[in-house]
């Protein structure tokens, strides 16, 4: 998928980079949410709501070094 990645322009990558980052971003805030106390229902799964947050933020990370990768080779060129 790398490969892949590279053919595309960057102007793309940095869109789609962007675009994770903010889905990411909101995701986060909404799983966050629904674990503080006053936000939580009894029926809320706190592991689940973990794993989420954890998955969010693995694609925040991941969308902020594929920007950084992105800018770092243009500075490069």
């Amino acid at each position: 998928s790398c490969c892949f990645a590279l053919q595309k322009p960057k102007s793309e990558l940095v869109r789609t980079s962007l675009r994770l980052l903010t889905s990411s971003a909101y995701r986060l805030q909404s799983e966050c949410r629904k674990a503080l106390p006053m936000e939580s229902s009894p029926s809320t799964d706190i592991q689940l709501v973990t794993q989420q947050v954890i998955q969010c933020a693995y694609d925040i990370a991941k969308a902020a070094k594929q920007l950084v990768t992105i800018t770092t080779k243009e500075n490069n060129n």
